[in-house]
């Protein structure tokens, strides 16, 4: 934890790395990196119903 002194909220966000633009960073530093070859959506989510 740390003490953080009263700013506007804007300031205060951006601090604490809350602000947009650091979200949006830290999103897309957690991604994998890109390699050019993007794979069909089927390969990553089955869509077929399951017996009952």
């Amino acid at each position: 934890d740390a003490y953080q002194d009263h700013d506007s909220p804007e300031k205060m966000y951006a601090e604490a790395g809350l602000d947009a633009t650091t979200i949006v960073k830290t999103a897309l530093d957690t991604l994998p990196a890109e390699t050019g070859k993007a794979e069909p959506a089927s390969n990553v989510v089955s869509v077929r119903r399951r017996p009952r």
